[in-house]
């Protein structure tokens, strides 16, 4: 099998993987409170990305963190998993999952006017009206089927849900400005974001007194295939790909594909607002990214 083959399998089986975490988010938080459920995920993927590290033989490179490098791992650990994380949950604590997940998908377009002020980057009317189409998408998708009826939606959920995507792309800026070797910058995240959750926790003491095996099952599920197993796949493909442009593309089947999973698995009905609303936001990203021609 040539490389360019195995390169879609594995973008595949990540976007598989991805598109099932708005119902397993679900699940677990119908079993846990936020907090518990977010630190059994955090630790299973630091659990993970330290595998992956080992059979990588990359556990060399946590040696040789300055710490310049260890403080940015502490400031992108406390951004994500900590805030992102739980800003996000609790919007899908709030929403339907087909709502909660697709308000969160504006982060590419959020970044470009992030970029303004961190990067000293210029931006253009192509990202005004990119920028226009998203929202537009936003406002669809949250208005749960009755589109000339606005107000239907629990706005603080969509606030929540929204504003998680400024988080995650204050992350991604921070991310990329950092030239250590993603599994390694990824695993210390995990490791700093846990400690933060595990201190959180016993702060506030919200371990419930009961405990699922539902909700910890749903919760290792997302630790795994939200940020571990389908990071390394994800990687593996990108790597593969003769062009990453189409390989990276197939990500926008993921919220398309949640949809069939929130209906049969969660129950619930699919509003026809969700896939326009969708569509509008992917078209505002790809107009972004020059992928469309905008009039």
């Amino acid at each position: 099998m040539d490389k360019n083959k195995k390169s879609y399998i594995y973008a595949l089986l990540a976007i598989f993987f991805w598109s099932t975490i708005p119902t397993a988010f679900k699940l677990a938080l119908g079993e846990l409170p936020i907090l518990p459920m977010l630190t059994i995920a955090s630790l299973t993927s630091a659990t993970v990305l330290l595998v992956i590290l080992v059979l990588e033989k990359k556990t060399g490179l946590l040696k040789i963190n300055s710490a310049k490098d260890l403080m940015s791992s502490a400031l992108l650990g406390l951004i994500n998993p900590f805030v992102y994380y739980l800003i996000l949950l609790k919007a899908y604590q709030l929403l339907p999952a087909q709502v909660a997940q697709p308000l969160n998908m504006i982060w590419p377009i959020i970044l470009v006017f992030l970029s303004v002020p961190i990067l000293k980057q210029k931006i253009g009317a192509k990202s005004f009206v990119a920028l226009f189409i998203s929202f537009i998408g936003v406002y669809v998708i949250s208005s749960q089927g009755k589109l000339f009826r606005p107000g239907h939606a629990d706005i603080r959920g969509v606030l929540l849900a929204t504003g998680s995507s400024v988080f995650w792309a204050f992350y991604f800026i921070l991310n990329v400005r950092d030239k250590r070797d993603e599994a390694v910058k990824l695993f210390l995240n995990f490791v700093f974001g846990s400690s933060c959750l595990i201190v959180f926790l016993i702060i506030t003491g919200k371990w419930p007194e009961t405990i699922r095996f539902r909700g910890i099952a749903a919760s290792i599920y997302i630790g795994l295939f939200e940020m571990g197993i389908t990071f390394f796949l994800w990687l593996k493909a990108l790597q593969l790909a003769s062009t990453t442009d189409k390989v990276s593309n197939l990500v926008y089947l993921a919220p398309f594909l949640s949809l069939v999973f929130v209906h049969f698995i969660l129950h619930e009905p699919v509003f026809y607002t969700t896939p326009a609303g969708l569509l509008l936001i992917i078209s505002g990203i790809l107009i972004q990214n020059g992928k469309l021609k905008s009039v």
